[in-house]
C-alpha cells in the first residue's frame, strides 16, 4: 500500500477513536457530577476505571493524528505544521492530566466510604477542589483544540489535499468553538452554546470517512 495511502487511513481512524472514544469516556464518568459523588463514584469503580482509559486512549489517539500527519504538512509549512502537531500534544496533555484529577475523585470516594467515621468536611472540601480543577482543566482543552482544527483545517484547504469545502467546515467550526472557551472560562455555559460544537464534531466524522475511503489528493504541491 501506498504510504500516504497508509497514512490517510490511520488519520481517519485515529479521528473516529478520539471523536467517538472521549463522547463515551464522559458517559461512563458521569457520576462525579452527582450530588452524592462521594458514595456514587465508590459505587460506579468499574464505570469510572473504564471512562478514564477510554479519556487515556482519546488522548493518544489526539496525539497521534498530528504525529501521522506532519510528514505530508510540513512539506507545505513546516511552520504551521509544528503548530499543529505542538496544539494537539498540549490538548492531549490536557485531557491526559483530567483523567489522573478523575482517578484521584475515584480514590477520595473509596477513601470516604472506607472510612468508618469520615471527617465530612475534608473529603467534601477536597472532593470540591478535584473537581474544580477537572472543570479548570477541561477549559485548557476548550482553548487549545480550536487552534489545531483552525491551523490543520487551513492546511487542508490551502493543499486541496481534501475537498475544499470540507476543510472549510472545520475552519468555521474551530472558530465557532472559539466563542465557547471565553464562556466557559467564567462559568456561562448556556445548553444552546453547545450546539456551536455540531460543525466541528460533524466536519471531523465525515474527514475520517473520507480519509479512509478516498485518502489524500496528492496531485499537486502547493506552497501556503
Amino acid at each position: 500500500m501506498d504510504p500516504n495511502r497508509k497514512t490517510a487511513i490511520i488519520v481517519g481512524v485515529l479521528f473516529l477513536i478520539a471523536t467517538i472514544i472521549i463522547i463515551i469516556g464522559g458517559v461512563f464518568s458521569l457520576s462525579i457530577y452527582e450530588t452524592d459523588y462521594l458514595t456514587a463514584v465508590s459505587a460506579n469503580e468499574n464505570q469510572v476505571v473504564l471512562g478514564a482509559l477510554l479519556e487515556i486512549t482519546a488522548a493518544a489517539a489526539i496525539v497521534g493524528i498530528p504525529i501521522a500527519m506532519f510528514p505530508i504538512l510540513k512539506k507545505y509549512n513546516e511552520g504551521l505544521a509544528l503548530g499543529y502537531v505542538g496544539a494537539r500534544i498540549f490538548e492531549g496533555l490536557t485531557i491526559f492530566l483530567n483523567t489522573i484529577v478523575l482517578l484521584s475523585i475515584l480514590a477520595l470516594s473509596q477513601q470516604f466510604v472506607n472510612t468508618v467515621t469520615p471527617d465530612a468536611s475534608y473529603f467534601q472540601t477536597s472532593g470540591a477542589l478535584l473537581l474544580a480543577s477537572r472543570a479548570r482543566i477541561s477549559i485548557l482543552v476548550d482553548f487549545s483544540f480550536p487552534p489545531g482544527a483552525m491551523i490543520f483545517n487551513y492546511l487542508l484547504y490551502k493543499t486541496k489535499l481534501v475537498p475544499r469545502w470540507l476543510a472549510a467546515l472545520g475552519i468555521v467550526g474551530g472558530a465557532l468553538l472559539f466563542v465557547t472557551a471565553p464562556l466557559h472560562m467564567f462559568g456561562f455555559n448556556p445548553e444552546p452554546m453547545d450546539f456551536l460544537a455540531l460543525p466541528i464534531a460533524a466536519q471531523e466524522m465525515i474527514l475520517a470517512v473520507w480519509l479512509i475511503v478516498k485518502g489524500f489528493n496528492l496531485s499537486k504541491e502547493i506552497a501556503v
